[in-house]
């Protein structure tokens, strides 16, 4: 693992990835934490604006040029947006089965999901993450895996305690 090609990509791309980051972290603490709480409320507006920074950023990365220096991954940054939008306006009227799965879903669309497209070889993350110790690689791929995983299984404890 080397920070090397990070440090040396487009200031697009390292703004985008120092505003993803703590999304990433920050919105698995939220999921697996109590919900409704002041906290809770604080930790999501950070999350949503760290969302909406991440997706108005990526309109500046333009390696994948397949249209005029844009891709289809721009596209899941306005769902990105529109879906940060409609959760907040969702938890705002009271709606909070919509704002969460909303939230799950751009969580897990454009985080988890768009995080595992960075890791395809050629892209700057995959050199991040794969150059060098392969044993430092396999273990980052273990520890999404068990995040991921912890967060299913809590789900659906949680869904079995509510019923």
């Amino acid at each position: 693992m080397t920070l090397e090609p990070l440090l040396d990509a487009p200031l697009a791309v390292q703004f985008h990835v120092a505003a993803v980051t703590p999304a990433a972290l920050l919105g698995a603490y939220i999921l697996l934490n109590p919900k409704g709480t002041p906290l809770h409320r604080l930790l999501g507006k950070i999350w949503m604006a760290l969302m909406a920074v991440t997706a108005i950023s990526s309109f500046f990365i333009h390696q994948i040029n397949l249209f005029h220096g844009f891709s289809p991954i721009h596209l899941l940054s306005i769902a990105t947006l529109f879906g940060s939008w409609n959760a907040i306006a969702a938890a705002r009227r009271g709606d909070i089965r919509r704002h969460k799965r909303m939230v799950a879903s751009l969580y897990f669309g454009g985080i988890v999901l768009a995080g595992l497209f960075t890791l395809v070889p050629s892209r700057i993350m995959h050199r991040v993450v794969f150059t060098g110790a392969e044993w430092q690689a396999s273990l980052v791929a273990a520890l999404i895996g068990a995040i991921l995983v912890a967060m299913v299984l809590r789900g659906r404890r949680r869904e079995r305690i509510a019923r």
